[in-house]
């Protein structure tokens, strides 16, 4: 068989990719090693997904791969356990090298290969920014045998961290290549490319094949075979989708309404700015919810505490901006709402695909206003299908706008003292920066003085 019809028969992108899921019941099926599907089981993976069924096979076969999935496709296990199998048959520090575009999704894919490897002993490390570098450098000097890392920390350990490098490297994986890319991370890529050996195993798995994941694959695979298992933009079937029509100056009493209403849920509601993120979730605090936030003028720790604490159903609302919209999987996410209606009509895809994953079923709500419309016919031409309103009592959101008020201007108050408490912790860095200064020409014009 020729290059180009392999492709194309690894391409699933219609009936016969689902009439492989049928024929291929297990893990086993696909080739991965007993210990391998043991592990599989014990995180529940019972069936393997439609990339999984793809991209497995011929990774195993050795081959580079390009992965075009939607978000919640099970990813990471298709470029995970090809690895761990390799690293079996050839025990190696510092074996395989995965990019990402986000810390959340770093430490999420480190948490499935630690799983995944629990029982062969694979040592994984997690370098992104936010983090202190010379507890990484610590990290790297043992030698793990996955480095999970974002492109810019990465680069910067590359060139400043004494003894450390990937010439040793044999598999290389790009994953959500697209965002990584939007995210202007090219330069760093390109010199991560340049120091890593030639001859390696490269996986690129991307939910979008743009322009610049084409001049990418060009660069960086070696006649790769291309597993999609999604032709065009779409939602899970499971998923029930819903938009609200209402004016602006009432969506907050509106989102405590449907709160209200789907009360016993999980929801992930989101936000346009990390500001109108940290802003909603002290309202709502202070209306007696369980809300937390996650967005990215929060510190590293902090971030990881909110995901960690939604995780673990310590909180029911988890309110984020796009840093949460694709990659991290929480399996327990029952509703989300579309606070602000995101500007790119791709993005809604990626956030609604954080509920009715693997199987379950979810509901999605869009909140538009006046100001909105064009953004959601967009939406609607994007994925094909008009969405209904969802049910709603407007009288009893009316009666909600008092008490929504009043939690409203606390919330502002509470959000002017923190960014006062911020203000003056920097005020106080700084004073302490100019103190150590003049501390040091002081101590400079005195030894000149006893020079004399």
């Amino acid at each position: 068989m020729a290059a180009g019809e392999e492709e194309g028969a690894r391409t699933g992108t219609g009936t016969e990719s689902e009439a492989a899921v049928e024929e291929l019941r297990s893990f086993k099926d696909l080739g991965v090693t007993d210990v391998l599907c043991e592990a599989c089981d014990q995180l529940g993976w019972k069936v393997p997904t439609k990339i999984q069924v793809e991209a497995i096979p011929v990774a195993l076969q050795g081959r580079d791969v390009i992965g075009l999935a939607e978000t919640g496709s099970g990813k990471t296990g298709a470029f995970a356990l090809p690895i761990l199998q390799a690293l079996l048959e050839t025990p190696q520090r510092l074996f395989a090298l995965v990019l990402t575009p986000t810390r959340e999704l770093a430490f999420q894919i480190s948490e499935q290969f630690e799983a995944l490897g629990s029982s062969i002993g694979v040592q994984t490390t997690v370098i992104v920014g936010g983090i202190d570098t010379m507890s990484q450098s610590l990290a790297l000097a043992k030698k793990p045998h996955v480095i999970i890392a974002t492109p810019g920390r990465l680069v910067d350990h590359l060139e400043n961290t004494k003894g450390f490098n990937l010439r040793a490297l044999k598999f290389l994986v790009m994953d959500e290549a697209d965002r990584i890319l939007n995210m202007d991370f090219e330069t760093e890529v390109d010199k991560i490319l340049k120091v890593i050996p030639r001859d390696r195993k490269t996986f690129l798995f991307s939910a979008t094949m743009t322009k610049k994941v084409q001049k990418l694959q060009r660069a960086a695979l070696k006649n790769p075979v291309k597993c999609a298992v999604s032709s065009k933009y779409q939602t899970v079937e499971k998923l029930q989708q819903y938009y609200i029509f209402i004016p602006s100056k009432f969506k907050d009493s509106y989102l405590v309404y449907i709160l209200n209403e789907l009360a016993g849920n999980s929801f992930m509601i989101f936000c346009s700015t990390c500001n109108n993120t940290q802003r909603t979730a002290l309202l709502l605090r202070n209306l007696g919810f369980t809300a937390i936030p996650l967005h990215g003028q929060m510190s590293q720790n902090k971030r990881l505490g909110s995901l960690n604490k939604f995780k673990a159903k310590a909180r029911s609302i988890l309110l984020a901006t796009d840093v949460a919209s694709r990659g991290l999987d929480i399996p327990h996410v029952d509703v989300v709402i579309n606070f602000d209606i995101p500007t790119h009509s791709k993005d809604y895809i990626h956030r609604v695909g954080r509920t009715a994953r693997a199987g379950r079923s979810g509901k999605s709500i869009t909140f538009v206003t006046q100001y909105d419309v064009e953004l959601f016919q967009r939406i609607e031409h994007l994925i094909g299908k008009k969405l209904p309103a969802f049910p709603m009592q407007e009288e009893e959101v009316m009666m909600l706008t008092e008490r929504v008020a009043e939690a409203q201007r606390i919330a502002r108050m509470e959000l002017r003292e923190q960014g006062e408490k911020k203000r003056s912790r920097n005020d106080d860095d700084d004073t302490e920066e100019a103190i150590g200064v003049r501390n040091k020409v002081a101590g400079g014009k005195k030894k000149k003085r006893k020079t004399f």
